[in-house]
């Protein structure tokens, strides 16, 4: 970067790492530091009475510093919190040459650096647990001025908020707002909760190709690449089902994955175009059984990461405790609508959409049709957990068709707080009937839905080698992230979203 780019404060700190550096002290030194404590374990494991912890040897940020003449106290923050640090000159500086504290310490360091601190845990005067430095190391120089949060004539000033510049520089808003990182620690927490929940049901998992010749499992528009050595375009994958499928064929009796999956398509607070998702297979189940089975997973989840069924989304305080709703869509669409949209053909369901004020596009079909009107009059309705269950056979080109009613397909959404969380069908394992459908899907791409599926015909010989009787389910991690941590935007649970390129 120029120096002429610089601000008069990153010009001065550039300056002080030049000047450690011809006292001969390393601003980047060798990476490896004896750490054995944290602020967290010392907060937790002090004890006056025994006067415990006398070898302590501690790594962080400066945040703030009181410099008061031969003694001063910094706050170091490290992975798990902040603790006080009282730092004398005589006792960094036990010779004659106190240059580590009056030159180093005082005027060299600013807040941002990382140091190491060496010494005993001790209770201040005032009552405060803090650590009583007898060596300081310099570990990390920092350039860069923090935008640490000041508080004048009753105003916050350098409060780092901005929402572009949080997902940009996500790296300074961990610093800064300490209390985002517990989102990212709870979306850990909630796979790997997903992850014993699958494993304990005797279900494996794996990985599937993200570079697919044809993108399938999904409707929806991919992105497109170019192998050069093979010279042909690939697609990043939309969905993992049609992999997942086959093994379930090769003889899997159950087997999941967290996919990222890729979708060439809008943005806003619920959709990144790079998302994480996960699905499940298993053999011998239908959608009623795999109904039960989410309505525990989620109980289970919500129990592990807040400790309750209960979660505060928004404005609404959701209980997933079971057992939730489960709503038909036709009936669902003619309680919030007053039409009856069973039987319908395409022409009927286009003039339904007009007299309801539904937007609608030329190259909808059927299923588009009546997920539009879905779309506008229902889903906003659906606060507490529900399974919208029963879709039409058009909307469902993956789905066993009803057993009660062919019209109709096993397949339900599961919506939270008017969004979906999950996905879930009695997989359709009819080769025959497949391949039809992947040619309604093909006439579709025709008239123009550049998000309808492609033919994938190696998947229809696979279903001719027999899958079994399989329920699948498909699940987005980052939106459930969303529900279980309370947050609007899908951008404050993905650690670094997707965003314009900056101009430098």
């Amino acid at each position: 970067m120029a120096t002429a780019q610089l601000s008069e404060q990153e010009i001065l700190r550039r300056e002080s790492m030049k000047k450690l550096r011809e006292m001969g002290i390393e601003p980047y030194p060798a990476p490896r530091y004896p750490v054995n404590a944290t602020a967290k374990s010392i907060v937790e494991e002090y004890d006056a009475e025994k006067g415990n912890l006398t070898d302590v040897c501690i790594a962080g940020r400066i945040m703030s510093r009181r410099i008061m003449g031969a003694a001063s106290f910094i706050e170091l923050q490290d992975e798990t919190g902040r603790i006080q640090v009282y730092v004398k000159r005589d006792e960094i500086c036990p010779g004659e040459d106190k240059t580590l504290y009056n030159t180093v310490f005082k005027k060299l360091l600013d807040i941002g650096d990382i140091i190491g601190i060496k010494g005993f845990a001790f209770i201040t005067q005032t009552g405060q647990l803090s650590v009583h430095a007898k060596e300081l190391t310099v570990l990390s120089k920092s350039l860069k001025v923090l935008p640490i949060v000041k508080e004048a004539d009753g105003k916050v000033h350098d409060a780092f908020t901005d929402p572009e510049l949080r997902y940009r520089q996500r790296y300074v808003d961990l610093i800064v707002n300490p209390q985002v990182k517990e989102v990212f620690v709870k979306r850990a927490k909630i796979i790997d909760t997903m992850r014993r929940y699958f494993n304990d049901a005797g279900c494996l998992e794996v990985e599937t190709p993200i570079l697919q010749s044809i993108p399938g499992g999904a409707t929806a528009r991919p992105f497109i690449t170019h192998h050069n050595a093979l010279d042909i375009d690939l697609y990043m994958r939309i969905a993992n089902e049609l992999y997942l499928k086959r093994l379930i064929v090769g003889g899997f009796s159950g087997v999941y994955e967290f996919a990222k999956d890729f979708r060439n398509e809008g943005m806003d607070k619920t959709h990144n175009p790079e998302f994480t998702c996960m699905e499940i297979y298993v053999a011998y189940k239908d959608y009623i059984w795999m109904m039960e089975f989410v309505e525990k997973m989620l109980e289970k989840i919500a129990l592990e990461v807040n400790g309750t069924t209960k979660v505060r989304i928004g404005d609404n305080e959701v209980d997933f405790k079971p057992p939730f709703r489960r709503l038909p869509m036709l009936e669902a669409i003619k309680e919030y609508t007053g039409v009856d949209i069973a039987g319908m053909d395409e022409d009927q369901l286009r003039e339904t959409c007009r007299q309801l004020h539904v937007e609608t596009d030329p190259s909808f079909g059927k299923g588009k049709l009546i997920d539009a009107i879905f779309g506008e009059y229902v889903e906003s309705h659906l606060i507490e957990p529900t399974f919208i269950i029963d879709y039409p056979v058009e909307m469902s080109p993956l789905t066993k068709r009803h057993r009660e009613n062919p019209q109709l397909t096993e397949r339900f959404e599961l919506f939270v707080c008017g969004k979906e969380l999950a996905n879930a069908y009695s997989e359709l394992n009819d080769p025959v009937d497949q391949l039809e459908r992947f040619e309604e899907q093909a006439r579709l791409k025709s008239k123009g839905d550049d998000e309808a599926m492609f033919v994938d015909y190696d998947f229809v010989r696979a279903l001719e080698y027999g899958m079994p009787p399989t329920s699948g389910l498909g699940m987005g991690i980052d939106r459930l992230t969303m529900f279980m941590t309370g947050q609007s935007s899908i951008q404050d649970v993905l650690l670094f979203p997707q965003m314009r390129p900056e101009t430098f």
